[in-house]
């Protein structure tokens, strides 16, 4: 069967510390812990740590492996946008900066004129943007 918009979605990265993006993305943003692997010492196990809201096509896993651990490189252009449909709050912002994320300016303009990004603990970008994607207004339509 080929893919289509019904079809899962994994955002898959290393991390250094998996307790520090635990607090950006659940404490933070608000996502929940939708599984857990502590590694065990056994060869070839990674810990991971996987989370996502209820009901949502995508999750994001988030890896580290403590006997070959590999080092984030993301770039400015490495985004994962939320699109929230209103105005970015204030305390959400505040909350997430509370849990290890930093606000920083967009590389590309456009986002810091329709929303706010913070970088993750392992120098990832998240954009709570305060466009949808769907209809109306102010939506973002793929072209």
């Amino acid at each position: 069967m080929p893919a289509d918009a019904s079809a899962h979605l994994r955002i898959a990265r290393p991390s250094r510390d998996l307790g520090a993006v635990e607090r950006f993305w659940v404490s933070g943003l608000g996502l929940d812990v939708q599984y857990r692997h502590p590694a065990d010492g056994t060869p070839g196990r990674h810990s991971l740590l996987m989370v996502g809201w209820p009901g949502a096509a995508w999750h994001l896993e988030l890896v580290h492996d403590p006997a070959a651990p590999v080092e984030p490189r993301p770039t400015p252009e490495d985004l994962l946008v939320v699109y929230l449909d209103g105005p970015v709050p204030a305390d959400l912002v505040e909350r997430i900066e509370r849990h290890g994320g930093r606000r920083v300016p967009a590389h590309n303009p456009y986002w810091d004129e329709w929303g706010v990004t913070l970088r993750d603990p392992d120098g990832y970008l998240l954009v709570l943007s305060t466009r949808n994607w769907g209809s109306g207004r102010h939506a973002v339509r793929p072209e």
